[in-house]
Parts: structure tokens; C-alpha cells; sequence
């Protein structure tokens, strides 16, 4: 397995590993508002390839000195539970020149980033524009 930067040359099949992701339908729905994410200033979009196709990426955003949030992290289903998803978070901090990473997590996910060094857990929310009349989407 190799981590690389990401390319636009990913994109379809990054696309097609996030469809179906109960959180990703607003990543998928629009593949050129996907790229401009993973490609922008401050974003760190990492592509693990087996074989040269990708089989996992991350998407974190960065200040480059202290704070970094991961956004996404998705491996592919025939490619979880080999430390595909590790390998990308451990190459994302190491990448991503900040000193702490945080993120959400689903409760699926919790056993996996609990095996990280990390200070706890703290409660998160996820705002939207129109304040708190608005409804999110149904993907949160």
C-alpha cells in the first residue's frame, strides 16, 4: 500500500468508495465541489493505492500550525480491517504540519479512533447556515 497526495485522477473512484457512506451524500453529489475540497489551500487529501487504484482517502483540513480537522476518511469495503484507514490518519498528522487533529466520528467508528494516542473526548456539533431554523440534510 502506498499514500499519496491526492489527484484529480482519484476523483471517480474516491467518489465511488464514499457512495453509500451514510454521512458522504454531500460529497458525492457534487464531484467538482469534491475536488475543489480536496484540492484547496489548507486541505491535506491523502489517496492510499493498492496497485495503483485507490482503496481509501482522507480529506483534513489545516492551519498548518495547531488545528486540524478531518473531515472525511473512507476506506473501501474489501479493503477494511488492514490498516488501510491507520495508515491514512498517521500519514495525515504527520502531513499536515498541526499539532492536534480532531474530528467526528460515527459510533461505528469509536473503536477505531480510540486506538489513537488522543486526549478524551470532547462533544462536537455541526452547524449549518440560517441558524437554528434550518434543517440539516438528512446525511448530517
Amino acid at each position: 500500500m502506498e499514500i499519496v497526495p491526492y489527484e484529480r485522477a482519484h476523483l471517480d473512484t474516491i467518489l465511488a468508495i464514499a457512495e453509500g457512506a451514510e454521512f458522504s451524500s454531500t460529497f458525492t453529489a457534487d464531484p467538482e465541489r469534491a475536488h475543489r475540497a480536496l484540492s484547496a489551500p489548507g486541505a491535506v487529501g491523502l489517496v492510499a493505492l493498492e496497485s495503483g487504484e485507490p482503496i481509501g482517502f482522507s480529506h483534513t483540513v489545516t492551519d498548518g500550525a495547531f488545528q486540524a480537522y478531518l473531515a472525511l476518511l473512507l476506506v473501501a469495503p474489501g479493503a477494511r480491517g488492514r490498516g488501510v484507514g491507520r495508515a491514512l490518519v498517521d500519514e495525515t498528522i504527520g502531513r499536515c504540519g498541526a499539532i492536534r487533529l480532531d474530528l467526528i466520528s460515527t459510533e461505528d467508528a469509536e473503536p477505531f479512533y480510540r486506538g489513537f494516542d488522543h486526549g478524551g473526548r470532547w462533544p462536537g456539533y455541526r452547524l449549518y447556515p440560517g441558524g437554528p431554523a434550518a434543517e440539516p440534510a438528512a446525511d448530517g
